[in-house]
């Protein structure tokens, strides 16, 4: 990593920790975008806010809840039919999706 001031990202260094492989294209197009939403966020610290209440919503926000009535789910066999191997009345076995973990039941 190179010596950089400490408000600034380096993407090819950010790209190789989360392990994406970037083109030289890629990584010098995403580095002069950072660096322009960097300096908007720079600017945006010099605005003065004294005196104004932090939000997080300009507009107040509520949540339209539906009432919880029970109501028929789904037929238990038609799910089941899609189910890659039964192992019981009330399971079933998936692929394993971890490495290492395929015989763990």
């Amino acid at each position: 990593m190179t010596t950089q001031a400490k408000d600034e990202i380096d993407v090819k260094y950010v790209a190789d920790l989360a392990r994406i492989e970037l083109t030289d294209e890629e990584t010098e197009t995403f580095q002069r975008e950072i660096t322009e939403i960097v300096g908007y966020v720079r600017l945006l610290q010099e605005v003065d806010v004294e005196g104004i209440e932090p939000t997080a919503h300009a507009m107040p926000v509520v949540n339209v809840l539906r009432d919880d009535v029970p109501r028929p789910s789904l037929d238990r066999d038609r799910v089941l039919a899609n189910a890659p191997a039964i192992i019981s009345e009330d399971s079933f076995r998936v692929p394993a999706i971890l490495v290492g973990e395929e015989e763990s039941a």
